[in-house]
């Protein structure tokens, strides 16, 4: 089916109508894209020659949903975005989404919203708790609609851990020494949460010395982000899950209490009840290192057991273990390239009223950056082989590594935990909350604000 202006003028002729799209249906619009896969072929061919004829690109976004979803008329249905928005840009889903990604002055007309919400809901009625017509507006949205893309699961189809099983160092002989970690420490309880589990599950809710937290992993950014989830004003702590959707490759979450969406990276809700509320979940220190590493300095720690009441293939190296070798991204989001590849590691900070990354690399050459953000000095410990990078005050201190050890400028010996570094003579510099991530989701979601460490 070969589709442009004319031919589809050609089709309607003068004062034509759909019996089934224009009379019967308050708003042809709607139809016209519910055709893409939901209608006859004769419905699709008049739906898609209404919509040339209308000629306004703002149905775009939900004609990019129909293209992912209904494969066999993705060509046609590339013909008439091409013909509405004059660019040729190819046939490729993942292409499509970067374009509307670069133009977010497109408004996309209403009718998108019950046209995603039926495709959605087609996959999983569940999704309904989040994707309520009321929270879809655009102006009561962080986000924006069209950008929200189904990752493939359904909801709590990567189920989180709640409270998990833990054992001793001693007994978590299922650990390889390289095997990477998330260490926590808070209060003196120390705790070990090996990635090759975390990548499963994406999320735990734990107490942590006292303190409700949840790790919120996005595998598909690299970022493993732990958050206080007792917020200010509310009774409970939230306890938080995968909600099946991402934005820009990142994954949304959820909180069990009001199901509203959250974005991963910022610790925010963008789509439901919470928007507006002021929430802003505050960061704890968490390190990836390697278990050899993190129970030589932590001998008293626990970790996951393999007991997590989920069959899974809990074997090191398994899960993503195609995406994280690969260079590619496998959902579409834009990022700079001009300085850095976009699954590059950086190590993030957003403290301070500011935001700063270090390309982990950096610490490939020297183990101590001594640096600042928002005119705060820091001290930076890292190990690019690791993949481990520490952040403290630093006063007016400067740091440099000696003898394995940590000294500043005065010749002073500082020991390194994960709450503060200690001097011999006792004073303190405290830990500052940070996370490993792939560039692009820095780039991606606060390129505009942040700064860089060049070094």
């Amino acid at each position: 089916m070969s589709i442009t202006r004319r031919s589809f003028t050609g089709m309607l002729g003068a004062g034509a109508v759909f019996p089934s799209i224009l009379s019967a249906q308050e708003d042809p619009v709607l139809e016209a894209v519910r055709s893409t896969l939901f209608g006859s072929n004769a419905e699709f061919e008049q739906g898609m020659a209404f919509l040339v004829q209308r000629g306004n690109p703002d149905v775009v976004p939900a004609l990019i949903t129909g293209m992912r979803f209904g494969r066999r008329r993705s060509d046609e249905i590339v013909e008439v975005m091409q013909s509405l928005t004059g660019e040729n840009i190819g046939t490729d889903w993942f292409d499509w989404m970067l374009w509307q990604e670069r133009n977010p002055q497109l408004v996309p007309h209403p009718s998108l919203i019950p046209f995603k919400r039926e495709v959605l809901l087609g996959i999983d009625q569940n999704f309904d708790d989040f994707l309520r017509s009321e929270y879809l507006q655009r102006d009561k949205m962080k986000i924006r609609l069209e950008e929200i893309t189904w990752g493939g699961v359904r909801k709590d189809g990567i189920p989180s851990l709640d409270n998990p099983t833990l054992i001793t160092a001693a007994r978590a002989d299922y650990l390889k020494e390289d095997d990477l970690v998330f260490g926590v420490t808070i209060n003196g309880d120390e705790r070990a949460y090996p990635l090759r589990i975390m990548g499963w599950h994406e999320m735990f809710n734990e107490v942590i010395g006292g303190v409700p937290v949840a790790l919120a992993y996005c595998t598909l950014c690299g970022s493993g982000i732990l958050f206080e989830t007792q917020v200010t004003g509310r009774r409970k702590p939230l306890v938080f899950g995968s909600s099946g959707f991402l934005y820009r490759s990142n994954k949304l979450m959820f909180d069990r209490e009001t199901h509203s969406l959250w974005n991963q990276y910022t610790g925010k809700p963008v789509v439901g009840p919470l928007v507006g509320s002021g929430i802003e979940l505050k960061q704890r220190p968490v390190v990836i290192t390697t278990w050899q590493s993190w129970k030589a300095s932590h001998p008293g720690t626990r970790v996951l057991s393999l007991k997590t009441g989920h069959r899974r293939n809990y074997g090191s190296g398994v899960v993503y273990n195609e995406y994280f070798a690969s260079p590619d991204l496998m959902f579409p989001a834009l990022v700079d390239q001009s300085d850095h590849r976009q699954k590059d590691y950086v190590f993030a900070i957003r403290q301070f009223g500011a935001a700063r990354a270090w390309p982990l690399r950096a610490f490939s050459k020297t183990r101590v950056i001594n640096d600042a953000i928002a005119n705060r000095p820091l001290v930076l410990i890292g190990n690019s082989d690791k993949r481990a990078v520490r952040a403290y005050e630093r006063k007016s201190h400067q740091f440099k590594a000696s003898d394995g050890g940590l000294v500043d400028q005065a010749g002073q010996k500082w020991t390194l935990t994960e709450e503060a570094l200690i001097g011999s003579n006792g004073t303190r510099l405290p830990r500052v909350a940070g996370h490993i991530s792939y560039w692009f989701a820095w780039d991606n979601y606060l390129g505009d604000t942040a700064t860089v460490y060049r070094g």
